[in-house]
């Protein structure tokens, strides 16, 4: 191992994780977002809404991430220029959106009916229901899952450096070609990742660790 590669190539290698983490991140969150409104849409009783949003989960679930990206970037409408880092978040946010309003339907499939029922009957509105009943119980359904699809997602993220996003991967390739040294710079490049989708499966364990310790309180 030469260490003076290590250390030389290291500040970029750190700075592409930044922008592999804050891509990643920002895509889980707006996926979760847009996954819950198609969840919504697939449970209601309006059939162009639950059809809209089986067809969109079927879309995104089927294409691969990079036809995906190539089209965020290449093939904008309407002659719209996105930057690479926008592009790969809307790229990765759309793939997201489907498997997580997949996860999170199946959270909400999972709480017994007899519960919605009980407080349709006490005269809780649908709102009611949602915010105080459906939704508690299934984000404590839906953990392991949905940071599962997390970490899958951070390491897809890899993908969006053929858009030429500065990323931890694209950084590590550049740091590759100028040295020809694949242990001291995608070897690092490897932990790195590691240590990114180590702290998601943290994240996980300490959830899980808290709420169950809620649901002994109860």
């Amino acid at each position: 191992m030469n260490l003076e590669v290590i250390s030389n190539a290291l500040p970029f290698l750190i700075e592409g994780a930044w922008v592999t983490l804050k891509v990643s991140i920002l895509a889980i969150v707006i996926g979760t977002i847009l996954g819950f409104i198609l969840c919504l849409f697939k449970m209601s009783h309006n059939p162009i809404l639950k059809t809209f949003s089986s067809i969109y989960i079927w879309l995104f679930r089927g294409l691969p991430l990079l036809i995906i990206l190539f089209l965020a970037y290449y093939a904008t409408p309407f002659n719209i220029t996105l930057t690479a880092f926008v592009a790969a978040l809307f790229a990765m946010s759309l793939n997201a959106a489907a498997y997580k309003a997949e996860i999170i339907r199946s959270g909400m499939m999972a709480i017994p009916k007899g519960q919605i029922e009980a407080a349709e009957a006490i005269g809780m509105t649908p709102v009611q229901i949602m915010f105080r009943i459906k939704i508690p119980q299934m984000v404590r359904l839906i953990i392991p899952p949905y940071i599962n699809n997390a970490v899958v997602l951070l390491k897809e993220s890899a993908q969006i450096s053929v858009i030429t996003v500065p990323d931890l991967m694209l950084n590590a390739q550049m740091q590759y070609s100028s040295t020809y040294l694949p242990y001291e710079t995608l070897g690092v490049a490897a932990i790195l990742y590691l240590v990114l989708t180590s702290g998601l499966m943290l994240l996980q364990s300490y959830t899980e660790k808290k709420l169950n310790v809620s649901n002994n309180n109860l």
